[in-house]
């Protein structure tokens, strides 16, 4: 027998004090309620101050430290000298997991391109990609590359536009992986307007959707929210994300995959 509204938000609130996180197919099975009575509830529950929605059920507001803003890019270069240890462990763990797929769509960024040393024996492989500093790094390897004609992002050496959307638009890739400049609750964002599009092109043409993030990048926003994470299933990162952000992954059933970087030699 279900409870009334009353006893089930009172439920509710003493889950999330237990557990830290609520997820809402959890909730609708245990109150023998819908997950849409689940979800008024945590709407009104919120709008009482009392949690704060998230992808897939809910977190305790303290355990949500406000984003940071990110308001301009580095330059490529300086991108590239970040986080390099833990960005060259996340490209290796990276083109493991996409290595036995037959296309795959590579997104712009650095981490990105550290994957394309990775891909060159792929005879198998077919690559598809934005980033012209990945085609040519993969000049003369076993994939075959495809890139996206269109307008040209010069730092980023990155094509985008409406022709390079309706390049890809129409194709189906076994795998994608997106490169971000922050992740949080409310989704995955980057700097620029311009990728943006074809990011979402890879989102929404893709059986597998990988995002790769170091760990500095966590709890970080910037100009454009890509998408929501219930758009990907695995995040490669370097470290294990903040125990909220971290809820809010396993709540959307997100398999986070921590790369170790390697050690260097005695």
């Amino acid at each position: 027998m279900s409870l009334l509204a009353p006893s089930r938000k009172a439920a509710i609130l003493d889950e999330l004090a237990a557990a830290g996180t609520v997820v809402v197919r959890t909730l609708s099975t245990r109150l023998a309620v819908s997950e849409m009575t689940i979800r008024r509830d945590l709407i009104e529950l919120e709008a009482e101050g009392r949690l704060r929605r998230v992808h897939g059920g809910a977190l305790p507001v303290a355990h949500l430290p406000p984003a940071a803003m990110d308001s301009e890019e580095p330059s490529f270069a300086s991108r590239l000298r970040r986080q390099q240890e833990g960005k060259e462990a996340i490209a290796a763990t990276a083109a493991e997991l996409v290595a036995r797929y037959r296309t795959i769509a590579l997104d712009v960024g650095t981490t990105t391109f550290l994957m394309a040393p990775h891909l060159r024996s792929l005879a198998h492989s077919k690559i598809f990609t934005n980033s012209l500093r990945i085609a040519a790094a993969l000049d003369g390897a076993s994939p075959d590359i495809y890139v996206a004609g269109g307008l040209l992002r010069a730092d980023e050496m990155s094509t985008y536009g409406p022709s390079a959307v309706a390049q890809f638009e129409p194709l189906w890739f076994d795998v994608a992986v997106i490169g971000v400049s922050g992740i949080t609750p409310e989704g995955l964002f980057d700097y620029s307007v311009e990728d943006a599009e074809l990011k979402r092109v890879y989102l929404r043409r893709s059986g597998l959707r990988i995002v790769l993030c170091d760990a500095s990048k966590f709890q970080r926003m910037s100009l454009v929210n890509i998408g929501a994470l219930a758009q990907i299933n695995i995040l490669v990162t370097d470290a294990p994300p903040p125990p909220a952000l971290a809820a809010v992954l396993s709540a959307g059933g997100i398999d986070v995959r921590i790369a170790v970087p390697s050690k260097a030699p005695a």
